[in-house]
Order: C-alpha cells, then sequence, then structure tokens
C-alpha cells in the first residue's frame, strides 16, 4: 500500500520524507569519500567524510523534530525514529573509521580485502537508499532486504580473512595496534548498522499493509 493511501501528506510529512531521502543520499557520498581515499590514500577525501558526518547529525535532528512535531500517524513515529537512529549510528561507525585512518598506515597485507569492504559498503548504502524509495512506492522490499543481507555478509567473510591476517601481521606499539583493530572493527560494522535500518524499513513496510 502507498503511503499517500494510508495519510494525507502534509508539509511535515513531506519534510521528514525529503530529510530521510537526503540523510541516505549523504551515507552514499560518504562511502564513497571513504573507499575513494582509501583506494588513493588521499587524506582530504577522509576528512571530507568528518564533515560529512556532521552534516549528517543535523539532519537527523531536522528529521526527530519534525516527527515528534506530529509528522505521520502515531504508530509510524517510532520506527521512522528508529531508522533515522540507526543510519546515523552508520555516519558515527564511517567518523570512527575515518579517524582511525588518519591515525595509522594501512598494511598491505590486508589493503585489498579493505578497499573491497569500502566498496561494498557504498553498494549497500545505495541499495538502504532503494529500498526506501520502493517503500515509498509501496514495492515489495524481500529481493532488497535479501540484497542487503548479501552484502553484509560477503563482508562478513573478508572480516574474518583480516582478522585471520591481523594475527601475524607486527605493529610497532599498543596505540598503533589499537588504531588498526578499531579502524577494522569500524569499516566492517558498516554493514552490520545499514542491516539494521533495512529491517527497520522491511517492518515499516508490513505494518502499513
Amino acid at each position: 500500500m502507498l503511503l499517500d493511501k494510508l495519510f494525507s501528506k502534509g508539509r511535515k510529512e513531506q519534510v521528514v520524507i525529503e530529510r530521510i531521502t537526503e540523510h541516505i543520499r549523504l551515507l552514499e557520498v560518504a562511502c564513497e569519500e571513504m573507499r575513494i581515499g582509501m583506494e588513493g590514500g588521499d587524506l582530504r577525501r577522509i576528512h571530507h567524510v568528518l564533515r560529512l558526518e556532521r552534516e549528517a547529525d543535523a539532519i537527523r535532528r531536522q528529521i526527530i523534530a519534525a516527527v515528534y512535531e506530529g509528522a505521520f500517524l502515531p504508530y509510524l513515529r517510532p520506527n521512522l525514529c528508529r531508522f533515522a537512529e540507526n543510519v546515523d549510528r552508520v555516519f558515527d561507525a564511517i567518523e570512527e573509521t575515518a579517524y582511525c585512518y588518519l591515525e595509522m598506515k594501512l598494511p598491505s597485507s590486508i589493503r585489498d580485502h579493505c578497499l573491497r569492504i569500502a566498496f561494498y559498503n557504498v553498494r549497500i548504502s545505495e541499495m538502504l537508499l532503494i529500498s526506501f524509495l520502493a517503500m515509498l512506492r509501496g514495492d515489495r522490499l524481500r529481493e532488497k532486504t535479501l540484497a542487503v543481507r548479501i552484502y553484509e555478509k560477503k563482508i562478513d567473510d573478508l572480516k574474518l580473512e583480516i582478522r585471520r591476517k591481523l594475527r601475524s601481521l607486527p605493529v610497532e606499539g599498543f596505540w598503533e595496534g589499537k588504531a588498526l583493530s578499531d579502524f577494522v572493527t569500524g569499516l566492517t560494522s558498516i554493514s552490520d548498522i545499514v542491516e539494521d535500518a533495512s529491517d527497520d524499513l522491511h517492518i515499516m513496510h508490513v505494518s502499513m499493509r
């Protein structure tokens, strides 16, 4: 069922839809900037990721404020807020990953794996936007939810391989090792949180039937 058949979309509802769409598009940009920055060692791109996180936080506050001002029917509001919070959690993970990257040198032994994960993070963020727009149209989400889970599984497999390689990787000191470990954790947790956000969309979709 289409959203506009459930309720009349007023200005508040339209603001929420626009801000959520902007939020997810910004997530795509952040993931792509992280990927490009890692691939080329371009620290300007990494710093751009940090600026995007601050911009995303402002958008999240706008979404939550509009929802609490009465946008949408009451039974949808908690799910919308939870979705916005989960998208913001993804930005937090990207921010942490970016900070760690600035404090370390990416070892050559895991570089290709990390770049592959960064690529999948871009794709999974794109799929989240596709899923949100599909929900607005009332389309089925099953295939899109499955695609998110497939990307998440691919990243999990790569994470296991990276962890195996890290066990035998020499580091110069505790803080270098911690930055590297936190970097891998942040990079691989992005897909987990996107999967949570995708589940939020599925719940909203089912509740609107």
